[in-house]
């Protein structure tokens, strides 16, 4: 899987839970390797498709 696939999974997984994650979370739920979803949600904060409501939790940007 390339990090492009990882950043829907990892959004998909985001929009699912319904609360701010950890990255540590998302690859619990989504059982992605933590390092892919590290890269993942780095693409994600530079782009602003995810964003911080709690220190070291991320959501979707609305």
């Amino acid at each position: 899987m390339d990090v492009q696939e990882a950043m829907n999974v990892v959004l998909d997984t985001m929009k699912a839970a319904g609360e701010p994650l950890n990255a540590g979370k998302v690859a619990e739920r989504s059982g992605l390797d933590r390092k892919l979803v590290d890269k993942a949600m780095a693409a994600l904060k530079k782009s602003g498709a995810i964003v911080s409501p709690v220190r070291c939790k991320w959501e979707p940007a609305e």
